[in-house]
């Protein structure tokens, strides 16, 4: 699925990134809110959970919200998606790792590596790759 630079949604968490990078959080996430309250499809609105995530106070609350662009993203139901898992199913296991659950966390960073094959090869392919390395080894630390 293409990122179409001409959806409301895409260009409002477009707008939202930008305000982070002023420094402007409490703008931006109020376009990542409005975003989800626009969206009005599976792919709005994982992209606009997505971006959610990155702005909650708490560790559930991120959890929440990266379970919630991960579940709209798996009923979109495209191969194309799949690139999209890993990254997803390693915030939802550092966010379980946060919570002390080390069995959640070992699980999801699992699942993240099991789609690892569909990143790209490129600087962000090999950032999550490692951040799952990175999780996995930590969670078997603490067993």
């Amino acid at each position: 699925m293409q990122f179409d630079p001409a959806n409301k949604i895409v260009q409002r968490c477009a707008k939202g990134m930008s305000l982070e990078g002023e420094a402007k959080t409490g703008e931006a996430y109020h376009q990542f809110q409005q975003a989800w309250n626009e969206a009005s499809n599976d792919f709005e609105k994982f992209v606009a959970a997505h971006y959610m995530a990155r702005h909650q106070n708490s560790v559930r609350e991120k959890l929440k919200w990266d379970e919630t662009a991960l579940q709209h993203a798996i009923k979109i139901g495209e191969d194309s998606m799949k690139s999209h898992y890993p990254s997803l199913y390693l915030n939802i296991a550092k966010c379980h790792e946060d919570l002390g659950d080390s069995e959640l966390a070992y699980l999801n960073y699992r699942k993240a590596l099991t789609f690892a094959d569909s990143l790209p090869g490129d600087g962000y392919g090999k950032m999550i790759k490692t951040g799952i390395d990175n999780g996995i080894e930590r969670v078997l630390r603490v067993s």
